[in-house]
């Protein structure tokens, strides 16, 4: 250990721990953090901090393993909390790190100082810590790896002293392995099995826990044997199982009394794996229809614990479905099944255009881009307004190939994808990658643009562009809000922002160019960046 410094048995600890590919924006503060930075590592450089989270939540996602962010102290950290947001929502393990000033002027709050840093990340960050001593920081990535992984996984974060880094280490780091599943009590699974056996018309509720663990199997297995309607969790930000089986319905809406409705005629039905409920709009009703008893398995005590009804089990998602379905009994298919619903898991059917004439609508962009990709696709969604048209022409069939964001925080989905892709080529799967990006949400982390052009990654960027915030006038509508400002959006080029960040960019109004378009960027190295003006539309929020 002579001569080692905390820096180099940091490193040493994340080599063991396999987390060797950093995303961030370097600062001054970091500098000595990444200084003589190692050849077994990657540094995946973007422009902004918000970029650099999101590219590591898809990273983490699409590798199911923690990924590593350094951003630029209590500035950097401030850029990046939409991010840290999502991740926490997404229950994606990543550990943020950044710099603070030199420990001697801590004292007094110099210039860039990260004044609170345990406090600054609240509420999103699962565990936040600033070292007392140089000598814990080693400690304190390791206590920062186990908090990420153990459930609910989630962003941590640890701020650093710069001048901590070329101090004397004291020792190795401690490698320790963590739990990432927790397993049912068998009381309680068995209490839960036996009212799914003896219900007259159960329903299952899936949610996003269930793809993150690699969960479809088990899903199906459970849903075949009860012969169960498959419903998926309101916002649900991954499919819980394959849109076209036979027992999919479709998603729950995420407001009160709509989600009642849907539930009307089940006497039992068990969320697994999401929250009761994801709600948006306030529409009255009650949680659920009177006679309907609900279950809750979830691996997040906080979540249980804030459900407003319903009888919790902590669990694994796929732990619990394959518990569950050794347990119950089988049933015959059921004829009274609800009817499939087109939009599958939107929470609004597609929308119609509402201006005559000659023009693209968002369904028919949506299904011509699925015909003109290979099946293998991975969607990767943020476009709030035109959610039933895609879900719509874009069913999801394969395991992992479906990304979005479950926080509502605009500005995820465009470096998101980014780490999928990166992902992509580093596991060799190398499936293309489409993000669909509304022309106001493209406006958010499109700085994340330069890092898939540096990387030279396949990525469709298609740009679906109706010139107005149009979720925002959906919200107009029901909050009975006319004449609010700033809805309307005129005047942006997307194609020669693409360009801008070295992508190659077009802007196409027709079917036949969107096909030629797609053509040719599945030959292309490197992203695309494909801008549609399509017909505007409000859809309906429920």
């Amino acid at each position: 250990m002579a001569g080692q410094s905390i820096r180099d048995v940091t490193f040493q600890l994340l080599r063991e721990l396999g987390v060797t590919t950093v995303f961030g924006n370097p600062g001054s503060t970091e500098e000595t953090f990444l200084k003589d930075f190692p050849a077994d590592f990657t540094y995946i450089q973007t422009l902004q901090e918000a970029s650099a989270v999101a590219a590591a939540d898809g990273y983490a996602q699409a590798t199911r393993k923690p990924a590593l962010v350094n951003v630029h102290t209590s500035a950097g950290l401030c850029n990046g909390m939409s991010g840290i947001l999502t991740a926490a929502m997404n229950r994606t393990p990543l550990i943020i790190t950044a710099g603070n000033q030199t420990r001697e002027m801590l004292l007094m709050e110099p210039w860039l100082t990260n004044v609170k840093p345990a406090h600054l990340p609240e509420p999103w960050a699962k565990w936040a810590y600033e070292p007392v001593r140089a000598e814990d920081v080693p400690a304190a990535f390791m206590r920062a790896y186990a908090m990420a992984l153990q459930p609910p996984a989630g962003p941590v974060f640890l701020s650093i002293p710069l001048d901590d880094w070329d101090k004397p280490a004291t020792g190795p780091a401690v490698v320790r392995t963590v739990a990432s599943r927790i397993g049912p009590d068998p009381a309680r699974i068995q209490e839960f099995a036996d009212a799914l056996s003896q219900a007259k018309n159960p329903a299952l509720i899936y949610g996003g826990a269930i793809a993150r663990g690699q969960g479809w199997k088990q899903a199906i297995a459970l849903a075949e044997k009860l012969n169960a309607d498959v419903w998926s969790a309101p916002a649900c930000e991954r499919p819980p199982m394959p849109e076209t089986h036979p027992l999919y319905i479709g998603g729950l809406p995420f407001a009160t009394g709509p989600l009642a409705e849907k539930l009307e005629g089940y006497d039992v039905a068990i969320v697994i794996g999401a929250p009761v409920f994801r709600y948006y709009p306030y529409v009255p009703g009650p949680y659920v229809p009177e006679g309907l008893r609900l279950l809750h398995i979830t691996d997040d005590a906080a979540e249980a614990g804030r459900a407003p009804v319903g009888e919790s089990l902590l669990c694994d998602a796929i732990l619990a479905l394959e518990e569950l379905t050794s347990r119950v009994s089988a049933r015959p298919a059921n004829p009274g099944r609800k009817a499939r619903i087109a939009h599958r898991m939107a929470p609004h059917p597609a929308s119609h255009p509402v201006t005559e004439g000659e023009g693209i609508s968002a369904l028919e962009l949506f299904q011509t881009l699925r015909q003109a990709l290979p099946q293998e696709t991975v969607l990767v969604e943020e476009s709030p307004s035109n959610l039933g048209d895609l879900h719509t022409a874009w069913p999801v069939e394969h395991e992992d190939s479906f990304y979005t964001f479950a926080s509502g925080s605009l500005g995820w989905g465009l470096p998101a994808a980014v780490g999928i892709a990166l992902a992509e080529r580093e596991s060799g799967r190398n499936r293309p990658v489409l993000a669909i990006i509304g022309d106001g949400s493209f406006q958010y982390s499109i700085q994340a643009l330069y890092t898939a052009a540096r990387h030279k990654l396949p990525i469709l960027f298609v740009v679906p562009c109706n010139g107005e915030y149009g979720i925002l006038k959906s919200f107009a509508l029901l909050e009975k809000t006319p004449g609010v400002p700033g809805l309307d959006i005129p005047g942006l080029d997307i194609a020669a922002l693409g360009r801008g960040y070295g992508c190659t960019s077009l802007r196409v109004d027709t079917l036949e160019g969107v096909q030629a378009a797609c053509a040719d960027a599945i030959r292309r190295e490197g992203p695309t960046v494909l801008e549609v003006p399509i017909l505007p539309s409000i859809p309906p929020l429920i």
